[in-house]
């Protein structure tokens, strides 16, 4: 069965959803924004256009009728709204978002829903939660647990050795907001920017520490069975003393206006990326303490004759992966949906999936 889709935002992750919708023969696809001007650049890659302002409850709830699906590539402050209106026009519904309160909202809409409401998309809450889920799921008894995700220019110039690759309130939210962890087998809030570690991957060294958002509801999946989980991105060496500077000393994770300004002014864009995954479980199998990482490393592509950055790709793919999964009878086609109920084969079967494949799933064990 073929589904009609909506994507709101006409940004780069929208128009990254929307073009690899337009090539599958499963979907049709309208993108919908209140920029005209954004929604002209929609149309000059010969996709289906509609202006709805996001803002306004009615005229949206009316604008989705009609369509299977609705994905939500817009802000986050805009994803309840966005939500109920999917539920009014009957139709499932998947987003992006790492905000935790904007989540919790979908979650309450899903409780009474006869569609399926899917937060957290994407890749980080997204991919990288059912990718260790799925290493998780290879222990008998789950130690620990720890994700870290990294979305990075490939040629780092600047002092923060980082390039502008997403949403700006987004990473604003993942420096500033607590995050959910598990500590000697609790769910608790840690601070951001803090446990800071070093780790290596072909010859390049990173840094990683705390930030807000990226474990999904894997924590409350793993309450009580595992003793440690953690999300912390990944950065060139460096990135994290100058964000302590900026955040505390200088008091701008009091003033997020001014901070998003600053960056906006001071980082460009770049499409020349990569996304790093890099997971790593420990526990027990038949008997002995093991470990096992699950790497992913994907790099900007040409996809029909466009050339699209690794973060638009990863993201586009992680949503899309589990959009598909919904439209086959895979996933619950209503309620609330995790990723972590994503089997990650699954999830690399589907035609979005696969874009997964090129960034190498590599699963790498050693006893420990």
């Amino acid at each position: 069965m073929s589904w009609n889709v909506c994507v709101i935002g006409a940004g780069k992750i929208g128009q990254m959803i929307a073009a690899l919708l337009r090539g599958s023969p499963n979907y049709s696809v309208t993108v919908a924004d209140h920029d005209l001007k954004a929604l002209g650049e929609i149309a000059k890659m010969g996709l289906a256009t509609k202006q709805i302002d996001a803002k306004d409850a009615d005229g949206l709830a009316n604008g989705l009728n009609g369509f299977d699906a609705v994905i939500s590539a817009a802000p986050f402050y805009l994803t309840p709204t966005i939500a109920e209106a999917a539920k009014e026009a009957g139709a499932h519904y998947f987003d992006l978002t790492e905000d935790v309160a904007a989540t919790n909202a979908v979650r309450d809409l899903a409780q009474d829903s006869d569609t399926a409401f899917m937060p957290q998309c994407g890749l980080a809450p997204g991919f990288v939660g059912i990718a260790g889920a799925a290493l998780a799921a290879e222990f008998d008894e789950i130690d620990s647990l720890h994700m870290r995700v990294g979305a990075l220019p490939l040629y780092p110039t600047n002092a923060l050795k980082y390039n502008l690759t997403w949403s700006t309130d987004g990473l604003i939210n993942e420096y500033c907001n607590p995050c959910d962890a598990i500590v000697n087998g609790k769910l608790v809030k840690t601070a951001p920017l803090e446990d800071y570690e070093v780790l290596g991957h072909d010859g390049v060294e990173y840094e990683c520490f705390n930030t807000s958002g990226g474990l999904g509801t894997l924590p409350e999946t793993l309450e009580g069975k595992a003793r440690a989980v953690s999300y912390r991105s990944i950065r060139y060496p460096g990135h994290c003393d100058i964000l302590k500077l900026l955040l505390k000393d200088l008091g701008l994770e009091r003033r997020r206006d001014l901070l998003k300004e600053i960056f906006e002014a001071a980082l460009p864009r770049t499409d020349q990326d990569v996304v790093l995954v890099y997971c790593t479980a420990k526990g027990m199998i038949d008997g002995a303490l093991r470990e096992k990482s699950l790497i992913n490393k994907s790099f900007a592509r040409e996809i029909n004759g466009q050339v699209w950055s690794a973060i638009q790709v990863t993201t586009a793919a992680g949503v899309l992966g589990v959009v598909d999964l919904v439209r086959t009878g895979v996933l619950p086609s209503k309620g609330f949906v995790r990723q972590e109920q994503v089997k990650l084969a699954d999830f690399l079967s589907t035609e979005f999936g696969r874009l997964y494949r090129s960034g190498d799933v590599t699963p790498q064990n050693k006893a420990a």
